[in-house]
């Protein structure tokens, strides 16, 4: 249902009309909440995060205020995406921040689900110090045989561009995402196109599974100098950050090329890896891609998209370009 808000933030002197959002911990209470609102005839809209919240998840919230009546954001730094060599706990993390920004969005967000660990059964997940282990969280099967072990696999759209450097992200994300969808219920979610492949897997594992949820992809909110918002951006050095604005350039150019004509997507790749490698990045992978089917193309005949990872010092960033000609 459309709804109309005011789209400026509000200032300080209005901070009393700002909506404080419920927080919301157990995942059983989460789903009474939503089953109660959907019996009073509401909609729900859901934005997934994993915190630390700028201007980018912002949008996704503005836009779902556009399609639902309530609005729920989940926070939850998902441990199932992450192999055994990332370390989960330098993921950057401000949750009171998260909530006052939160509260500062017009019309606000009416929930906040912030679970503790969504794959603790009771079992020794948990620490003696309170800390989830990781363990716990990411195995397939433990030891005494009370862990999780069901995870959800898009098996072809899954194995290109990051799942080739990263093989079990979206089974991680795939899986953290259905949980999110059977708990919170939603009619409607929200996805930045940032990380592209992750919307579309997204998009088809809710058609295969069935899922009466309908997924929109939100455009890339780019910094004022045209860097891709992202968590990540606040570790980048001062010369970093300079030298990473080479993949947002470098992927301008060669959309601007492919629209006057140049349609080989191999002089269009190197076109870009040059540009980043002088720039000081590290390529991870530069792929153009189908729209839909996330296939690598030759030439391009039909709606493409340029993606990019690369790595600027220990920091990696994501960004595309769609191309319709």
């Amino acid at each position: 249902m459309e709804k109309t808000h005011n789209s400026q933030i509000p200032t300080e002197s209005s901070h009393k009309n700002e909506k404080e959002p419920e927080i919301i911990t157990d995942k059983n209470q989460m789903r009474k909440w939503s089953r109660a609102m959907r019996s009073q005839g509401k909609t729900i809209g859901l934005v997934p995060t994993m915190g630390y919240l700028h201007e980018g998840h912002i949008s996704l919230i503005k836009e779902a205020h556009k399609h639902t009546n309530l609005i729920v954001v989940s926070i939850y730094v998902n441990p199932g995406q992450f192999s055994p060599t990332e370390d989960l706990s330098t993921y950057p993390s401000d949750f009171d921040g998260d909530i006052q920004k939160l509260m500062a969005v017009p019309g606000g967000v009416d929930v906040v689900f912030h679970p503790y660990n969504l794959y603790d059964y009771g079992n020794s997940g948990v620490g003696g110090d309170g800390e989830v282990e990781k363990k716990g969280a990411v195995s397939c099967v433990e030891e005494r045989g009370l862990g999780h072990e069901t995870w959800v696999r898009v098996e072809r759209l899954e194995k290109g561009m990051c799942g080739k450097s990263r093989p079990v992200f979206f089974r991680g994300v795939a899986t953290v995402v259905t949980k999110l969808f059977n708990i919170v219920e939603p009619d409607v979610a929200l996805f930045g196109k940032k990380d592209y492949q992750q919307w579309r897997i997204i998009q088809r594992m809710v058609r295969d599974l069935d899922f009466s949820i309908e997924v929109i992809g939100s455009d890339i909110v780019r910094e004022n100098d045209g860097l891709a918002m992202s968590s990540r951006n606040v570790h980048l050095s001062t010369e970093e950050r300079k030298k990473a604005l080479s993949i947002n350039r470098s992927l301008s150019r060669a959309k601007f090329a492919a629209e006057k004509g140049q349609v080989n997507s191999g002089e269009l790749r190197n076109m870009i890896i040059q540009e980043i490698n002088e720039a000081g990045g590290r390529i991870d992978y530069a792929e153009i891609v189908d729209q839909e089917t996330l296939e690598a193309v030759e030439e391009i005949k039909s709606p493409v998209v340029f993606c990019i990872a690369a790595w600027f010092g220990k920091v990696r960033l994501m960004d595309n370009m769609e191309i319709n000609i």
